[in-house]
């Protein structure tokens, strides 16, 4: 039985939230340059000083200083940029590709940026002061070359943090709304009055903890500045309602965040300066809220049972407090941009689930903010849903309704595995209990974890293409010498080099990650962030540099579909059934299956001819260049390599794959993802913790599945690879629970760093009731296997493909891209195209 009573009943939507959403999206997203003009100004005047100081410095000076502004219509204020969704930048950690990409970054196909001559102007200028002082820079040179090599040859990237911040942290949102940066400031002077100027550590620690004051103080003083700016509004306003509101805004920031929050508007004020300015500190994204429904219920209980609120009031301050997460922003570099698209900052909040004692937790909050998403109807915050065994059906279904509405949320999560999965990682039963989610699908202990989720992407295709060439790549000796292929016996010798492959380039992905680790330590430790993690004061440590009690660094892997059904593919063809030869199957990936190669297939297998030429002596002149191109060319156009990629095709298709609940397959699966999340974990972080891996890709299945070759489970070069854990494209055949069936025989508690299922379904089949029962029973069954995470797309195919060809019809057209939603119309062709593509179920099976 749950602890608390709440509704179901539908709150009506304010004729506000409307305009605020309106206003937002009324203009393309702006980059401008205060931040990086006041960050430099502040940096050059402390160039001796310690870093920690120097950070907290140059935060107090760009919140002292930064244009602020107060939107028409709000009732929470506090904003980044003047312009609605625009971003600043951050040169601290890079700057190169965005001035490469100045003329070009407004018309680029993923996420454009207006960017006026006036603010490039300013940021060249503020930008030439970072020469050689930025992370991404320091991290280049703590990296071994093999593994710049990697990075260059697309095995992995780590290029989330390698040129951004790290983010991916829920902060103690309970102690701010009950304490304020008050009561936190004065825990640090507590602790900074206790240790002794002879302590082994006292230099770093005293500066760390001078360092919170500064941070906590300025944050204070933000707050005031927004309270003075409303009283101005105030003056100025004639229309008596906005002028009422606006004194009251004035009221709330004069108390928060200085102060505990006295009401539930000052409480949502309160969250809503933390979360925007840990956004503004630094550029790291998925900073997420967390447990909203749980830290926000007490005040909103305590305004409700005095008559302080009305339940329809607090819904509107959560909705706007929805639409306000939409205004914060972020500019990528091209390449990145298109693993992430859809302008997303992946703010994930959570709600349902238990508490510390096992009790269900599902309130009035949790009802609001499903209700919350359907009002406002934008990507952001990603909100999930936590499922156990003692999740009211009614609020499932109330879930399964905003699902039901084609927005792509909520994501569910499963209790069952996600609680002992966190205890195996040390966490204690109760907090395990207490876990929300990070970002796309990334577990942990709010206020408690630095879990550096999302580190890195990992290609698993990759390290396959590497056995076929024996460690080569584009006439490089790229991982280790495994042997030719055509002399393997067996097909444990070709597993064991495939595995030789991974285990080599994940070292290598180690390395890269704990090389950007260092850097971030270094040169941007992040006081006002750690004065919100434990336990940051007591050990007088920047998360950076390890101060929270938990600390894990989780790469993500993805293509196990693709891996699962490749690896079975030789298996049965090559080594069981003998209908085919590894040398025949190497001819034809190299080919491309005989439909046509790309420029970059015909300039890699040139550069393999003319490498094999200069090794033997032999001098490669232009002509003899133009004319390995030719016969490169024609080869791959032949009749006979055409007739030789179908008949190759014909058998592959013949051979079963996974997503289908064919148990040989699915545990074959279960298998070949071990060979990613098992080595991960014998390695450690610098700061102290363990390694722990992660399934899913975000969406840059796209864009990395267009820098590897074919594969042996008839994937063409360059097209996408496996979304997450979810079966390939068009390869779940027999229907939505088979699917479910599948994902769930993989291990979901040895990536506990999350797992991502994405399910697409005609809306047919969540109409009704029975619809609606029928997809939650769908969710309990595949939990009760032990499947870690599910979300879904509710559209038809017939409408992506309309508003992919006429886009301005469909503005507001919002789906499911990976662990995260976003406006249709706003994402690539070729990541609209993945989602196209993905298998549509039309009805369920029958569902124990």
């Amino acid at each position: 039985m749950g602890l608390y009573t709440y509704s179901t009943a539908d709150i009506p939507k304010s004729p506000r939230i409307t305009k605020l959403v309106d206003n937002l999206y009324a203009k393309m997203p702006e980059i401008e340059a205060a931040r990086a003009v006041l960050i430099t100004e502040s940096y050059q005047q402390t160039e001796n000083e310690p870093m920690i100081i120097r950070r907290a410095k140059a935060y107090q000076h760009i919140l002292e200083n930064i244009p602020i502004t107060i939107r028409d219509l709000e009732l929470i204020v506090g904003s980044t940029t003047l312009a609605p969704r625009g971003c600043q930048t951050y040169p601290e950690f890079s700057y190169e590709w965005l001035e490469a990409e100045f003329d070009t970054v407004e018309t680029r196909s993923a996420d454009p940026f207006y960017i006026s001559d006036k603010t490039k102007k300013l940021l060249h200028e503020a930008n030439g002061y970072w020469k050689g002082k930025t992370t991404s820079e320091l991290a280049t040179a703590y990296m071994e070359k093999e593994t710049l090599l990697a990075i260059e040859h697309n095995i992995f990237t780590p290029g989330n943090y390698f040129y951004n911040g790290i983010g991916h942290v829920t902060v103690k949102y309970d102690e701010v709304l009950a304490i304020g940066f008050k009561g936190i400031k004065e825990k640090a002077e507590a602790e900074l009055a206790r240790i002794h100027v002879g302590d082994g550590n006292y230099q770093t620690k005293s500066r760390f903890l001078e360092a919170v004051i500064i941070s906590c103080e300025a944050t204070i003083e933000y707050g005031k500045r927004y309270g003075r700016l409303a009283i101005d509004l105030a003056r100025e306003c004639n229309d008596p309602e906005r002028k009422k509101e606006l004194l009251a805004i004035a009221a709330n920031c004069a108390n928060v965040p200085e102060n505990g929050a006295r009401s539930f508007w000052e409480a949502c004020q309160s969250f809503w300066f933390v979360q925007q300015l840990l956004q503004l500190e630094s550029s790291g994204h998925s900073i997420s809220p967390g447990r909203f429904d749980q830290y926000m219920y007490p005040y909103y209980k305590q305004d409700l049972e005095s008559g302080a609120i009305t339940r329809e009031f607090a819904q509107e301050l959560i909705d706007c407090i929805f639409v306000k997460l939409n205004d914060l922003n972020k500019c990528r570099d091209a390449a990145s941009a298109e693993g992430f698209a859809g302008y997303s900052l992946f703010q994930n909040m959570i709600v349902g689930g238990q508490n510390e004692e096992g009790l269900d937790v599902t309130n009035d909050l949790s009802i609001m903010a499903i209700q919350a998403s359907k009002h406002v109807y934008l990507p952001q915050p990603s909100l999930s849903v936590r499922v156990w065994n003692g999740s009211p059906h009614d609020f499932l279904v109330k879930a399964a309704e905003l699902t039901r509405t084609g927005i792509g949320l909520p994501a569910y999560y499963n209790d069952e595995v996600i609680i002992p999965s966190l205890e195996s990682r040390g966490l204690t039963l109760e907090e395990a209990r207490d876990y929300n989610i990070i970002g796309c699908v990334e577990p942990q202990k709010a206020g408690k974890t630095d879990g550096w989720h999302d580190a890195a992407f990992f290609n698993m295709c990759r390290p396959l293409e590497l056995v076929f060439s024996n460690g080569v790549d584009k006439g490089v000796q790229l991982g280790p010498k495994t042997g030719n292929v055509e002399e393997f016996k067996t097909f444990e010798e070709f597993y064991d080099a495939y595995k030789a492959q991974m285990n080599y380039m994940i070292e290598l992905l180690v390395n890269a990650d704990n090389a950007i680790d260092v850097a971030h330590a270094e040169r941007v430790p992040l006081p006002f962030l750690s004065s919100m993690i434990d336990d940051c004061i007591g050990r007088g440590k920047s998360v950076q540099e390890g101060g929270a009690i938990y600390n894990f660094t989780g790469p993500q892997g993805f293509g196990i579909a693709n891996m699962a059904d490749s690896l079975y593919v030789i298996k049965k063809l090559v080594f069981e059934e003998k209908k085919l030869t590894l040398s025949e199957l190497r001819r034809v990936l190299k080919m491309n299956y005989g439909k046509g190669l790309a420029p970059e297939d015909v300039a890699d297998t040139v550069a393999q001819v003319a490498t094999q030429m200069a090794g033997e002596g032999v001098a490669v002149t232009d002509r003899e260049i133009a004319s390995i191109i030719k016969e490169v060319v024609a080869a791959s156009e032949s009749p006979s390599v055409k007739a030789e990629g179908e008949r190759i095709l014909a058998l592959i298709e013949e051979v079963p794959k996974f997503g289908n609940d064919i148990d040989e397959v699915d545990y074959f699966a279960r298998d070949v993802a071990y060979t990613y999340t098992r080595p991960l974990l014998n390695y450690h972080n610098p700061r102290g913790g363990i390694f722990q891996a992660g399934l899913y890709p975000v969406s840059a299945n796209v864009p990395l599945g267009a820098q590897t070759g074919a594969t042996p489970d008839g994937r063409l070069a360059h097209t996408p690879v496996a979304d997450g854990v979810s079966p390939a494209a068009g390869a779940d055949t027999n229907g939505p629970t088979a699917a479910a069936n599948s994902v769930a025989k993989l291990d979901h508690f040895i990536a506990s760093n999350g797992t991502l299922f994405n399910q697409k379904f005609h809306p047919s089949a969540l109409s009704g009731e029975a619809g609606l029962d029928n997809f939650v029973g769908l969710i309990r069954s595949y939990f009760d296997q032990k499947g870690s995470h599910m979300q879904f797309n509710v559209v038809d195919r017939e409408t992506l493909i309309a508003a992919q060809k006429d886009p301005s019809k469909y503005k507001h057209l919002v789906v499911r891209v990976a662990g995260y939603s976003a406006l249709f119309t706003t994402l690539s062709k070729s990541l609209q195209d993945d989602i196209i593509k993905r298998t549509e179920q039309s009805s369920y099976e029958a569902v124990d």
